[in-house]
């Protein structure tokens, strides 16, 4: 009697196993009908639009084909050569590049000539409070990947370092030992010559005290951050930059 209880447990346990197998399966083969249907798009378009989308932080191979099904690393490989050769032609203005294992899209060269001109006119004064905490940043932490900042200003900050970098306001600095190889930033000599300072010793000290308060006054996305909390207003860097 117990070995036949035994065994009718076993049978219904077996049951549920094949049961919820059958269900990731018919989840996964709709996943692949899905995007058999629902993205008309070629391969060649699908692996642009995702590494376009990463930004700068760009993708692995691994990462890319974690969202395409059926599709093999040396399908990816390929299709990743052809938009490398196809992006290196005079008609594109940005290329495929591939940096610790992971694929980004970045201007070329020339394009960054150009791109200084769209803010050579606008003078530093008024430059936003985005761009003033962007830059105290930058200068208090250097050097310093975009993912750091974008940590303390709880942010996204890749368009605002762009502009930052074709105004020569900041400057890349070689790149870190984390994943995927991040740029550091740091502040240039045209920073120092607009703020009129020599060195970085020159900037405002911090002066931390027990009462609450934040480096950029406004700012309420820097907790957490022990050298960016607990920073009298009084003192506000942004102030400082733009007097």
């Amino acid at each position: 009697m117990a070995v036949s209880n035994l065994e009718t447990i076993s049978t219904e346990d077996q049951k549920k196993v094949d049961h919820q197998s059958d269900h990731q399966n018919q989840i996964l083969q709709q996943d692949e009908a899905n995007e058999q249907t629902d993205t008309p798009l070629s391969l060649k378009a699908m692996i642009e639009g995702l590494i376009f989308i990463a930004g700068e932080d760009g993708l692995s191979l691994l990462q890319i084909q974690s969202v395409l099904f059926n599709t093999t690393r040396t399908q990816i490989s390929q299709v990743l050569d052809e938009i490398r050769k196809e992006y290196e032609l005079s008609d594109h203005g940005f290329e495929l590049m591939c940096f610790g294992g992971r694929y980004k899209f970045i201007s070329k060269e020339a394009v960054y000539t150009k791109a200084k001109k769209l803010y050579e006119e606008i003078i530093v004064p008024s430059l936003s409070s985005a761009a003033l905490e962007t830059l105290a940043i930058i200068a208090y932490r250097q050097p310093i990947t975009r993912v750091e900042i974008e940590a303390v200003r709880g942010v996204s900050c890749e368009a605002m370092l762009k502009k930052l970098q074709a105004r020569e306001l900041i400057e890349t600095d070689g790149r870190s030992d984390a994943v995927g190889k991040p740029l550091l930033y740091k502040v240039s000599d045209h920073f120092m010559d607009v703020f009129g300072i020599e060195t970085l010793e020159e900037l405002p000290e911090l002066k931390v005290q027990e009462s609450e308060g934040l480096l950029f006054g406004s700012v309420s996305d820097l907790k957490g951050d022990d050298q960016f909390s607990d920073i009298s207003t009084e003192d506000s860097v942004i102030s400082r930059l733009s007097d």
